[in-house]
């Protein structure tokens, strides 16, 4: 692997080393983005290039795993960039989690901030222990209630195939 790495140009070199833990915590989830797409992109070219040069010699060895051994070098650098790209990947959806959560935390806080805010109630103000056991005591629906929107909701239904099935018909 090390003779491999030693054998790529600089700018290759310059990627992987890019990819490297301690270089990779550093990094926001833009910049992580950008490594990603260039990762990919060098994997990408060195899988290409693999590929046509195995085929370009199907015919001369009978396939292109019988062609492997002339062309292993691309091969191997198309797997170390895919080492790569898995590390930067990794790296990349923890940023991204971090990234949701901590928009999720303000966005609730957000709604808590507006949701307190609002003009005072009349009235006296009841605790929330007597408001989640105030739910509780509530009773069920009635079955009538219960009946009359299941029979409502499959009156839309109908209504909509019967649009669609004279639209469908024209």
């Amino acid at each position: 692997m090390k003779a491999l790495l030693s054998s790529m140009t600089e700018n290759e070199q310059d990627l992987v080393r890019e990819t490297e833990r301690d270089r990779l915590k550093d990094l926001d989830e833009d910049a992580l983005l950008e490594l990603h797409t260039r990762i990919r992109r060098a994997r990408d070219k060195h899988v290409k290039l693999y590929r046509r040069e195995a085929a370009t010699r199907v015919a001369e060895h009978g396939g292109r795993g019988m062609a492997r051994p002339k062309n292993r070098r691309n091969a191997q650098k198309a797997e170390v960039f895919e080492d790569a790209l898995a590390r930067v990947s990794r790296h990349l959806a923890a940023a991204a989690r971090r990234a949701a959560s901590s928009l999720k935390a303000e966005r609730l806080k957000a709604a808590k901030a507006e949701r307190t805010s609002g003009p005072a109630k009349k009235g006296a103000q009841v605790p929330a222990t007597e408001k989640a056991s105030q739910r509780s005591v509530r009773s069920p629906k009635s079955p009538s209630l219960l009946n009359a929107r299941g029979r409502q909701r499959g009156s839309t239904q109908a209504t909509g195939a019967q649009r669609q099935a004279k639209r469908d018909s024209r």
